[in-house]
């Protein structure tokens, strides 16, 4: 029983269906297909050991960086290069083949900087929402069909997507290659990813006239505009609050804080107030500047900066801010909110004085505090 051609195939099957019959033609492109199933696993592994491994070997973020860059370049001139590929291997070469291996760039990338925006993630804020589309993308790598038939069918779709990944891989590359503050890092990202994305915005303007060009500019100056604007909605990716406590003592010699508590009565306050001590884990080689904001009632009443510098201690950099005045009357709901210096949030305390009963807010603060405690965060 002979195997069917590509041309057997129905035109009305899937253009992942189209490409898999095609690689029944090749010896490589049989190769590929046996071994498909295994290119999920083998990245989610490579992502999540390159995680780990990072922090003893920056070189293994600056050659993903380095592959996602050429990746983008091999995307722009994917007929070009797939003609090459096949000429050179002697034989007919599909272009799944080559599909596969961008493919597997996606999620190789997708997959190591994952642990890490889970990791800095204000999970309260507005911040789960850029974390949980870096989870879409990187489950979407790794089912076929809806890879090859819904982004790759879909040429603006499949650069948009590939410029997406380049963005949070600059993203947590910069901090760790070139000990970029967050700052820096999300400005070149916004540049980079904005040129990177040119190419979608050709295939979506189609007419020819001279105004395209002017059109596509004002596109990719627009787009890396928005990734600036929405910086506070994007995780500080190498930058994370491994413990935040908020006490009346503080054991200044030893860098360790008294008891963490969620209220206060006002007299317990009057004679020395508050300190807020924080935990911050950041690459090897970072210097940063980063801001306690103190908030009460919703209204912020004092910035209090701080200086961090990355290290391998693994429970992070600590440093405290020490408020003694807090106002006539400091009764109502406050909060202090450990932030870099262009605006990103990287955890944030809440608290209570006086006989204010907890907010919403509150009360999901002191649930993953607990949670926190009990995995071994805390």
């Amino acid at each position: 029983m002979t195997q069917p051609s590509a041309t057997d195939t129905p035109a009305s099957a899937g253009r992942f269906e189209r490409l898999m019959q095609t690689c029944m033609d090749s010896r490589i492109g049989r190769f590929v297909l046996r071994w498909r199933r295994f290119l999920p696993v083998a990245s989610f592994a490579l992502g999540l050991g390159s995680y780990f491994l990072v922090q003893r070997q920056n070189a293994l973020a600056q050659w993903l960086t380095v592959l996602m860059l050429v990746g983008w370049i091999a995307l722009l001139f994917e007929g070009l290069l797939h003609r090459w590929l096949a000429r050179w291997m002697g034989e007919r070469l599909p272009i799944l083949a080559v599909r596969f291996a961008t493919q597997a760039l996606h999620q190789e990338t997708l997959f190591f900087v994952l642990p890490f925006f889970i990791a800095s993630t204000t999970w309260s804020s507005p911040q789960c929402l850029f974390t949980l589309l870096i989870i879409a993308a990187a489950v979407a790598s790794a089912v076929d069909p809806l890879y090859y038939d819904g982004i790759a069918a879909r040429r603006s779709l499949f650069f948009g997507y590939h410029a997406f990944t380049l963005f949070v891989a600059l993203l947590a590359a910069g901090p760790i290659i070139g000990s970029m503050t967050t700052g820096t890092t999300i400005a070149i990202a916004s540049v980079v990813t904005a040129g990177c994305a040119l190419p979608s915005f050709n295939d979506v303007i189609r007419t020819r006239h001279w105004s395209r060009w002017l059109l596509m500019a004002a596109l990719s100056v627009a787009l890396a505009g928005t990734a600036w604007g929405v910086r506070f909605w994007i995780p500080p990716a190498t930058l994370s609050a491994k413990r935040m406590v908020v006490t009346t003592q503080m054991d200044t010699q030893n860098r360790q804080p008294g008891a963490d508590q969620t209220r206060f009565a006002p007299q317990a306050l009057a004679a020395n107030g508050l300190y807020v001590f924080s935990a911050i884990k950041a690459p090897r080689g970072l210097k940063q500047q980063i801001f306690h904001v103190w908030s009460h009632n919703g209204e912020v009443v004092d910035r209090i900066p701080l200086d961090i510098v990355g290290g391998t201690r693994e429970r992070g950099y600590r440093a405290w801010s020490h408020k003694t005045a807090l106002g006539a009357d400091p009764s109502g709901h406050w909060q202090v909110a450990a932030v870099t210096d262009d605006g990103q949030l990287i955890g944030a305390e809440r608290f209570v004085v006086g006989d204010t009963p907890p907010s919403i807010a509150q009360r999901v603060a002191e649930l993953i505090s607990r949670l926190r405690g009990l995995i071994g965060g805390g």
